[in-house]
């Protein structure tokens, strides 16, 4: 048995593993628009964002927040992920996972401007003299009118003070079934447009030469620079560059 870490509410060492064929046909049947597939597979790699997201637990004060940045990458490669270019899902998953929390590590907390805090109290106290001076719940027409400005901007400033909430957060629960509020956010990657793109996008990465697919593949899915390519392949960073460029070059003129 594996050992027991809670975070989220979720207990990792319960969560089932995968062997690398079943990882493969549920990956597959993603790709073919079963989202019951698609959920238990994010299901069962999360920890491989537990994982990741430790080696950050110094940063932060609480782990949670950096597994659910984690949890967005994860999610990201999944939808991202093809069977057909030859790459473990794993390792197309880890860079992105990675490059979602060290952009929220960066960027940190978002910091709200002094004017638009003024405003924002000043939009609550004005509800509360309005609901004082009357039965009726105040609007955000009626608060933006007494203060004379736009509705927009009140909106905007009642926005920034607001405590940011977790996408697992229940927003209806019964004794038999539950509602986060990420089943309430609709997903837009999977378009017509979006997935026509990636159909042209592996039939041109199919067209180029093992050599020059490979050096793709390492420096955009896995995130690779070109002098660890370099080292891989054995070749020098100027052949990787020239290879690279052509091979860029190649995709262009096959997705024209």
């Amino acid at each position: 048995m594996g050992k027991k870490v809670t975070i989220c509410g979720v207990d990792t060492s319960a969560l089932p593993k995968l062997t690398q064929q079943q990882s493969n046909e549920l990956l597959v049947k993603i790709a073919n628009g079963d989202n019951s597939a698609r959920s238990y597979f994010i299901n069962c790699n999360l920890r491989l964002v537990l994982s990741i997201a430790q080696r950050y637990s110094y940063k932060v004060d609480n782990l949670d927040d950096i597994f659910q940045i984690g949890c967005v990458g994860l999610i990201k490669a999944v939808d991202n992920f093809r069977v057909d270019v030859g790459v473990r899902f794993s390792t197309y998953a880890v860079p992105m996972i990675l490059g979602e929390i060290r952009r929220y590590l960066r960027e940190g907390s978002v910091r709200v401007s002094r004017g638009v805090r003024d405003v924002a109290y000043q939009a609550l106290q004005t509800r509360e003299r309005l609901e004082r001076e009357s039965v009726d719940e105040a609007s955000i027409e009626m608060i933006a009118d007494e203060m004379k400005l736009p509705v927009y901007k009140v909106l905007y400033c009642l926005d920034a003070i607001s405590d940011p909430i977790s996408l697992s957060e229940a927003v209806y629960s019964d004794d038999e079934d539950s509602l986060s509020l990420e089943d309430h956010i609709p997903d837009k990657k999977c378009s017509e447009s979006v997935w026509a793109e990636n159909v042209t996008l592996f039939d041109a990465l199919r067209s180029l030469d093992e050599k020059e697919k490979n050096i793709l593949l390492k420096r955009y899915f896995e995130g690779k620079t070109q002098t660890e390519v370099s080292q891989e392949i054995g070749l020098s960073q100027a052949q990787i560059s020239r290879l690279e460029k052509n091979a860029m070059s190649e995709l262009r003129n096959g997705m024209a």
